[in-house]
């Protein structure tokens, strides 16, 4: 059976080449900062599941003790000059987005297909976890046929790697950060506290009512805590399943699934979500860092408002 541990190896053995050959890059002057950074992170996907959970929690605290610290700094390896991209740019065209599109097209088959399949009864991918199989799939079919069809020098895809998790940095893990910490939060009953004090203060009295609050706070957790991820199970624990499920009897699917849209929402509106809106600024050298935040504001506002509206409209009719 395919399990996530094994998506997970294979991100390891890609943070692990990361490493190596960021260590060798003289032209990097901070090459064992990058080195040790990513070499960390490698540890985490390769033996996670079987580090005990204070060695887990050592390697969080090291990443974000070098992060703070200001040892990594940017790579820019060989691999193919700029006049061979420009001239295989202008030869394929809009062709060369078709790898790209074979990732989210796979993820979808999978998810759809893989739950079905099984050999002598037993399931051959882990039926909780198909989504995540199927895109770490996608990814290595997407890399495969680029190989094929582009033939760039073999080391390519791990060199061209290593240069923009460099140019990341320390951005790149926030996700995984911020989603950890909202799983600690629910373990906390932080989502408890969060709702004990809502409905002190907020009348919860309507349907409507509930799902403004739940929507608003996902986006606003999401501005505080920087991933939606991490506002779900706090808000979920405080508002959706005590007051739209159980309360009103709203259908738990839909209301996790705009939910998380609503999040997403305050997504667009917070520097907390580095990778998404702070390090396209710092790559395209903007002289305003929030510049994307600001433009995405008035869009994060109508989706937030829609999303609201469409899960009242839907959550209590199926």
């Amino acid at each position: 059976m395919i399990v996530p541990d094994h998506v997970y190896f294979v991100l390891g053995l890609f943070f692990a080449s990361a490493a190596i050959l960021g260590a060798g890059d003289r032209s990097n002057p901070k090459r064992f900062g990058n080195a040790a950074f990513w070499g960390l992170l490698s540890i985490s996907f390769l033996f996670g599941s079987r580090l005990p959970d204070g060695a887990s929690g050592l390697l969080a605290c090291a990443l974000a003790l070098l992060a703070g610290a200001g040892v990594l700094g940017r790579s820019a390896p060989a691999t193919t000059s700029q006049a061979q991209r420009l001239a295989s740019a202008i030869r394929r065209g809009d062709w060369l987005f078709v790898p790209a599109l074979i990732i989210p097209g796979a993820t979808l088959a999978g998810t759809l297909a893989f739950g079905k399949l099984k050999l002598g009864g037993v399931a051959l991918v882990d039926p909780h976890q198909v989504t995540l199989v199927a895109l770490g799939l996608g990814i290595i079919a997407a890399l495969a046929i680029a190989m094929l069809w582009l033939r760039p020098p073999a080391a390519a895809p791990l060199q061209e790697g290593r240069r923009l998790l460099d140019a990341i940095g320390w951005a790149a893990v926030l996700p995984q950060m911020l989603a950890a910490l909202g799983a600690i939060f629910a373990h906390a009953g932080v989502g408890r506290v969060v709702g004990e004090l809502l409905t002190r203060f907020v009348p919860l009295d309507r349907p409507f009512e509930a799902v403004g609050v739940y929507c608003i706070g996902m986006a606003a957790f999401t501005v505080i805590m920087g991933n939606a991820f991490a506002a779900f199970p706090v808000m979920t624990a405080a508002i959706g399943l005590p007051l739209i499920v159980h309360r009103f009897g709203g259908d738990p699917a839909i209301m996790g699934s705009i939910g998380m849209l609503a999040g997403f929402c305050g997504t667009l509106a917070t520097p907390m979500a580095a990778n998404f809106n702070i390090v396209p600024a710092a790559l395209l050298d903007l002289p305003d860092r929030y510049a994307v935040i600001r433009v995405q504001l008035p869009t994060a506002a109508v989706m937030l408002a829609a999303n609201t509206v469409l899960m009242y409209a839907l959550v209590f009719r199926f």
